[in-house]
């Protein structure tokens, strides 16, 4: 524990300016280095500090055995001997301790000015990437944040800061000025230093820095020289700010508030921030020894919660080592910053023995790298057991955090008696914060622990005891000591307001219709936001509506914030963005994750979960906007369809949507110049590349489909189909190109698997078509064609398609560049279609193959289209049987205003530049 501070007011060091910390850095760190910095309250009597520059950590001088690297610059250690935390394994130089700035992990939630906890995905292998609170590599399946960058060994879980970014207001700290959000390590290992221009990343250990908004990059000595303010960087105007964003989400957590889907269950251990799976090693991950060796192996409990719920930490000392020993080890594997003569180490009941045998009856040898180990497998006795405690004192100092900002002061300290209450404490920081003409009837003392899932705080009593309450805290974890804060805070209650998104619901009923529905079984119409004045009712109606099912369909259930488009800077124009997880195999799900990072978590929308409607519902008060959708052109038939219906609401009815292709044919992406489909670039290129593009104007076309009778029925008689109605962006095929993909999108429904390449896809589309090589049919003979309400003779063919784009079938120029005087020369602007006719399977893969285009047939902005069969239809790749009827193909307006990527002028051989400099566009007209 840090030392003992007089009670009075402490200022944020250096102005509060951002200093680089680990793991995890925080928005503001004050540990420049003038004290040590320590967690919310103090013993009296506590030893002294650890050096000025070198914050919390205990570095002592070691024999170095095989090739290190120094965590401060990065370079390689040269000689025998380096210096080592022997807390958080930070290794240096010894020219370098003097500069070293970063915190170790047993202070590093001291540091920490707004908490906000993290969202940690499901466990998987990262390469190359290093845990923030052991520094160690990750060579195991480990836990990465999807909101930040912030990766952690599963077993490391527990001791991670509650520092993830602040992307929107909840009424605690809100403030609209942003500093850097620095991150240690983790930097490509060619990343160069804002400063000084030098490689600042590593890829052999945790080192250098980055902000998490504006992506700058720097070393952690260097970052000092950096202003404080964040600008957001390059992508400034596609952020959505988090002073924009408001969310009261005291029921929620972090995942269902950025709508992140819990699809893993979790492990034991991980669903809180308690220790994960039982036994896990120390902070060095050192093997455990066997029993005739000259070393014995402990586990260390922490307190009585660790104890009900058997997780332990387990460490390796000398048989000969004296309980000093013994204790400063225990306190390092739990990353605790006490000060060892204020706490004890008490032996177990024989029953928490025996608890640990029956554990590990019958189990193997464990490597010490497995998280849920029950321990060293190779001993034959169990291992003691210890839990450390705190002594009693008869008075502590007590850091008390202001709950509002700009007040000049981190924290002010106040001595506490076992005569102190939550009430006297109050009285006492006021006059210390510049509040004493103030009410104290008006302020109230929060207690808040800063878990690394979750942030808990509890409004405490008037008439509580601190003392009291600091020793239960003790008692139940030393732990949770360190990530326990209280701050003074305003007893004003903000009124409880919270947006739930309910969609899945039937389509087409009448207000009063969907009242009663919401009253039966908790629905509205297809989709509906419910404001909530109510936290505990807010979060029963969630719950409920996720078990909810409507006509045999699940709810959707999501939690919305509110934009404050009245604090919008005035040149901003924030990105929403859309991305289908299931296109482009894996790749969706890791640009989903990259989007969140890059930009404001709360602007990037997963299509599975809710469709495109809650995305449009959250803008639909921004004046100026832009969309990214990424995904297949089915994908972006469904985000232009759903603009279309909510395009009255929205205060920037027309916004232009970019593509991001991750579809098969992705024939869309290719006419704007976004290619025949992701291969893995930069998504921050990706964006900048959406900064840059070029709007242009599209047309959309209305198909309606008026079925004179059903194509089967049960009972053998006829029955009528509805109207519908269909929107077209790409093309329409009648006939075989319809049968190919009707038969392509049967294959993927039987096995989904099997379709995650694009390679694998195209696969199958040949090997249908090789099937349907000897197919005729004679379409010209079943279907009849009006333009313009002429009727049009049709030639011999097996398939009519309308083409509103110059590509078809995976990039193929159908309709093909030759002129001819009876036609205009296409545009996808121009208000016309094109009508092609194909003769087969041959002569579609003479199409694709540039050997020859379609039989052109038509062009006009009216058609009508009678099926005397039924016949496969398919429009923008979503195939179906249509049944025999009428297909009134015409234009509907508004057009849509889609992105073009401009065009790059080419860069002089040899030269180099920094992939976050702005690139030069090139201005070109607009051909189809």
């Amino acid at each position: 524990m840090a030392a003992a501070a007089e009670p009075g007011a402490r200022p944020w060091l250096d102005g509060g300016a951002p200093r680089p910390g680990s793991p995890a850095c925080s928005p503001v760190l004050g540990g420049g280095g003038r004290s040590r910095p320590g967690p919310g309250l103090e013993r009296v009597g506590a030893r002294s500090p650890s050096p000025a520059a070198a914050p919390g950590h205990s570095f002592r001088k070691v024999t170095l055995t095989k090739p290190t690297f120094c965590h401060l610059c990065s370079d390689f250690i040269w000689g025998l001997a380096g210096f080592l935390c022997d807390v958080c394994n930070f290794m240096s130089h010894e020219k370098c301790l003097k500069h070293v700035k970063t915190p170790c992990t047993s202070v590093a939630p001291s540091l920490v000015r707004v908490p906000v906890a993290h969202c940690f995905g499901p466990r998987g292998l990262y390469k190359r990437k290093f845990c923030a609170i052991c520094r160690k590599g990750l060579e195991a399946p480990a836990l990465r944040c999807e909101v930040c960058e912030l990766y952690l060994h599963p077993d490391c879980v527990p001791f991670a800061c509650s520092d993830c970014r602040q992307c929107h207001q909840d009424g605690h700290q809100d403030h609209d000025t942003y500093h850097h959000h620095w991150r240690e390590g983790n930097l490509p290992s060619g990343a160069r230093c804002e400063v000084c221009r030098k490689t600042c990343g590593s890829s052999d250990v945790l080192a250098g820095v980055r902000c998490e908004w504006c992506g700058v990059q720097a070393h952690s000595v260097c970052s000092t020289a950096l202003a404080p303010e964040c600008t957001f960087g390059r992508l400034r105007s596609l952020v959505l700010p988090p002073a924009c964003v408001r969310l009261l989400s005291r029921n929620f957590s972090k995942m269902h508030c950025f709508r992140i889907a819990e699809t893993v269950a979790l492990e034991p251990g991980e669903g809180d921030d308690s220790v994960d799976g039982g036994a896990a090693t120390g902070p060095g991950r050192e093997t455990l020894a066997p029993a005739e060796s000259s070393k014995q192996t402990l586990k260390i409990f922490d307190g009585d919660d660790s104890v009900r719920r058997n997780q332990f930490r387990v460490i390796t000392v000398p048989r000969q080592a004296r309980s000093e020993e013994v204790l400063e080890a225990a306190l390092r594997a739990y990353y605790i910053p006490e000060d060892p003569g204020n706490l004890e180490l008490h032996a177990l009941p024989s029953q928490a023995g025996d608890a640990w045998a029956r554990a590990k009856a019958g189990s193997a040898r464990i490597s010490e790298e497995e998280e849920g180990s029950r321990g060293p497998g190779s001993c034959e006795a169990s291992p003691e057991a210890w839990v450390i405690r705190a002594l009693p004192c008869a008075q502590e100092v007590l850091k008390i955090y202001p709950g509002w900002l700009k007040v000049g002061v981190a924290y002010v300290s106040v001595r506490v008696t076992p005569q102190s209450t939550a009430r006297t404490v109050v009285l006492e920081v006021l006059p210390l914060l510049g509040r004493q003409a103030e009410s104290p009837e008006s302020f109230q003392l929060v207690e808040v622990l800063m878990g690394s899932r979750q942030v808990q705080r509890t409004v405490l009593e008037d008439e509580e005891l601190l003392l009291n309450r600091l020793w239960d805290i003790r008692q139940t974890s030393l732990r949770q000591v360190s990530q326990t804060r209280f701050y003074v805070a305003e007893s004003r209650a903000a009124a409880p307001r919270v947006s739930l998104f309910i969609g899945g619901l039937p389509p087409g009923l009448s207000p009063q219709e969907y009242s009663n529905l919401l009253h039966e079984a908790l629905a509205t119409k297809g989709a509906v936001v419910l404001d909530v004045a109510c936290f505990a009712e807010a979060e029963r109606l969630y719950m409920l509506v996720r078990d909810t099912a409507v006509q045999g369909r699940l709810l959707t259930a999501l939690v919305l914030p509110d934009v404050l488009h009245w604090n919008l800077p005035p040149d901003s124009c924030p990105l929403l963005v859309f991305v289908n997880p299931k296109s482009g195999g894996l790749k969706g799900r890791d640009l989903l994750c990259s989007f969140r990072k890059l930009l404001n978590p709360h602007q990037v929308f997963e299509l599975t979960n809710g469709g495109p409607l809650p995305g449009f519902h959250l803008f639909s008060q921004v004046p100026c906007f832009r969309v990214l959708v990424c995904g297949g052109d089915g994908t972006v038939g469904w985000v232009l369809a759903a603009l279309e219906e909510t395009r009255h609401r929205l205060a920037c009815p027309e916004p232009s949507v970019a593509i991001l292709p991750l579809g098969t044919g992705n024939d869309l992406g290719r006419v704007l110049r976004w290619g025949a489909g992701y291969s893995g670039e930069d998504p921050f290129s990706v964006l900048v590349s959406v900064d840059e593009a070029d709007a242009v104007l599209m047309d959309r076309w209305t198909i309606l489909l008026d079925a004179h009778e059903a194509a089967s029925a049960e009972n053998g008689v006829a029955e009528a189909e509805p109207p519908k109605i269909v929107q077209m962006s790409n093309y329409c095929g009648i006939g075989i190109d319809a049968e190919l993909s009707l038969d392509f999108h049967q294959a993927r429904e039987e096995e989904p698997g099997k379709f995650t390449s694009r390679f694998h896809n195209k696969g199958v589309y040949v090997r249908v078509g090789l099937q349907k090589i000897s197919h005729s049919r004679g379409l010209h003979r079943e279907i009849r064609l009006q333009v313009e309400q002429q009727e049009v003779q049709l030639p011999s063919i097996e398939g009519l398609i309308f083409i509103n784009i110059p590509s078809w079938g995976s990039g193929a120029d159908l309709w093909g560049s030759d002129s001819d005087s009876r036609f205009e020369k296409p545009r996808m602007d121009d208000g016309l279609l094109e009508v092609v006719g194909v003769t087969g399977v041959v002569h579609m893969g003479q199409v694709q193959g540039g050997l020859r285009s379609g039989i052109r047939i038509a062009q006009g902005s009216y058609f009508r289209v009678t099926l005397l069969k039924a016949t496969p239809v398919q429009v923008d790749g979503e195939p179906w049987v249509q049944a025999p009827g009428n297909m009134i193909i015409s234009a509907a307006s508004p057009k849509v205003h889609m992105l073009r990527k401009a065009k790059q002028k080419p860069r002089k051989a040899g030269t180099s530049r920094d992939t976050r400099l702005e690139t030069t566009p090139v201005p070109e007209g607009d051909p189809k």
